[in-house]
């Protein structure tokens, strides 16, 4: 991670405070033309590397930036050709040779608009950067930028096994500045989170997976990374080889080299990628970092996924989320399927999530700890629809700072599969027993700087924990994961929340009689004076104290 690389730490700071002092001052705004930028480098990179790729094999490959390209406004017109623009002038690579005069004006007319039309007019993309603007407003500006960021690229490739993940970090830095994403309850779920819900709902190649408040993604793409992961290590076993990779910081082993998945691995993966948002901003934002990932055409769209115009039903084998966590929504825009009685959008967005499952299939949702314990009617029905029609596997609370410097809320993360369809007559309850653990710490410091500390907390330990739980033996309800039997959750009123059922160990502490408590005190006041002596100093606290000494005997 960025903690443990200072240079490329220092580099993304100067480009952050570049934007700054040239006039950009929104972080979200200065986020997305930096993306731009980065999409432009990248897109020359990648194409590139598989121009050398196919030489070196010998397959055909065209380049994204072979022949003309005619933009959109000029293709009905009479001889559409004279507009025409060359390709290759659209690299990054020829285009960061320009004065900075010239620079500017290329971009901004012909290199932004090619990347809006990138995959034709009638993709995903190009529907969503159709109201996206270039706003850089100074070539001074754009030449630093352009710069800054080639020097960032060359510190990434030192290390070129991890790159693809370096690439990542520097991208999750980026969206890590967007302080205005703590408005209305959104907020970026940190890499580490991410990666422990991955491990805990194991996605697989060929399922199905959404999110259905997506932000910029990082879920969606956790998931990606977790089944190429998985994929790479099927591979090595199957040839009997191994791989070099080593755990991050955190504890996980990453492989996010897409190059070694086959053609067919990699179409099934995009395929299965789903992803919604309300925030066009974010939307775009998501689809250039799946992009940037590897997946070409992701499929992040625009949609309020709690409203009437969205009816999707037992449509995903797993979904990932860290749904918006404040504010109510119209009421009259709810979804009607949707059967709680509430405007709240945290306790909507679980059901909803509910619904989106196919039968069998898995959730791992963050949530604000009030929907594990909250007394109204809503929360309750949640709470039983979670117990009765899923088999809700686990409760894991987290530390009240994970999601600093955002906002210091309690959260949780709730796992669970989906066994009765939201109409079915449930002839059994589909929850045994819910495993509970209680995370203390992250492996970072729980303040707003959220410092890498050593070791990885309780991570590792949750996933080991978690696939060895066992009803049987996991009784113990002093210790920091234990299992509760749905008989006991019933009776509680489906409380879900851990303090409920965690029973403290009081430590028996043996103190000294009250009368030589009071002898210590007198002798710390006074010193070692005789009875003759002491009678003449019974003044003040001293003489409290005497009387004292004399009311305990």
């Amino acid at each position: 991670m960025l903690q443990n690389n200072p240079e490329l730490k220092s580099k993304i700071d100067q480009l952050w405070n570049k934007f700054w002092s040239g006039g950009i001052s929104n972080p979200l705004t200065a986020i997305e033309q930096i993306t731009y930028l980065l999409f432009m480098k990248r897109l020359d990179d990648l194409d590139l590397k598989r121009q050398a790729d196919a030489e070196w094999t010998k397959e055909d490959y065209t380049s994204k930036f072979e022949g003309q390209w005619i933009p959109p406004e000029y293709r009905n017109q009479e001889n559409p050709e004279q507009y025409a623009i060359e390709k290759r002038t659209l690299r990054w690579s020829e285009f960061k040779r320009m004065q900075a005069e010239e620079m500017l004006p290329h971009v901004q007319g012909k290199v932004f608009p090619f990347l809006k039309d990138l995959n034709g007019t009638e993709s995903n993309f190009t529907h969503h950067m159709k109201n996206a603007v270039f706003i850089i407003p100074k070539p001074g500006l754009l030449v630093e930028a352009v710069k800054t960021i080639d020097e960032l690229y060359e510190i990434m490739l030192k290390d070129s096994d991890n790159f693809q993940d370096i690439q990542g970090d520097v991208y999750e830095f980026l969206l890590s500045e967007i302080a205005t994403s703590g408005k209305n309850g959104q907020f970026r779920t940190p890499r580490h989170i991410i990666k422990l819900v991955a491990e805990l709902v194991q996605p697989q190649l060929g399922h199905k997976i959404a999110d259905p408040a997506c932000g910029s993604g990082g879920f969606l793409l956790g998931a990606y990374q977790y089944i190429v992961n998985q994929l790479a290590q099927a591979e090595a076993k199957k040839n009997n080889t191994k791989l070099k990779r080593e755990p991050d910081e955190d504890g996980f082993i990453r492989n996010t080299v897409t190059a070694a998945l086959t053609d067919e691995a990699q179409a099934i993966l995009s395929a299965s990628l789903w992803g919604y948002d309300i925030d066009n901003t974010m939307v775009r934002l998501g689809l250039m970092n799946l992009m940037m990932h590897g997946i070409d055409e992701p499929n992040i769209d625009y949609k309020d996924t709690l409203s009437k115009s969205y009816n999707q039903e037992a449509e995903y084998d797993i979904v990932m989320a860290n749904p918006p966590f404040t504010g109510s929504i119209d009421k009259g825009d709810i979804n009607e399927n949707l059967q709680l009685s509430t405007t709240k959008s945290e306790l909507l967005f679980v059901e909803n999530i509910y619904r989106l499952l196919k039968k069998g299939g898995t959730a791992g949702v963050i949530v604000p700890q009030g929907v594990l314990f909250g007394s109204g009617k809503a929360f309750k029905d949640l709470r039983k629809i979670l117990m009765e029609r899923c088999d809700l596997k686990a409760v894991i609370t987290l530390p009240s700072g994970v999601f600093k410097p955002y906002a210091g809320v309690s959260t949780a993360i709730l796992l669970f599969t989906k066994v009765w369809g939201p109409k079915d007559k449930v002839d059994k309850p589909a929850t045994e027993h819910v495993w509970f653990y209680e995370m203390v710490a992250d492996g970072y410091s729980l303040d707003d700087k959220r410092s890498k500390l050593e070791g990885c907390g309780d991570l590792q330990d949750i996933i080991e924990k978690y696939y060895s739980r066992d009803a049987a033996k996991d009784t113990d309800r002093t210790a920091k994961y234990f299992m509760v039997p749905r008989s006991d959750i019933e009776t509680e009123g489906y409380d879900l929340s851990l303090s409920r059922y965690k029973e403290d160990v009081f430590e028996e502490v043996h103190y000294d009689a009250p009368g030589v408590i009071l002898e210590r005190l007198i002798q710390a006041e006074v010193g070692d004076l005789d009875e003759a002596d002491l009678a003449n100093v019974q003044s003040g606290i001293v003489r409290e104290l005497f009387e004292l000494k004399g009311m305990v005997g």
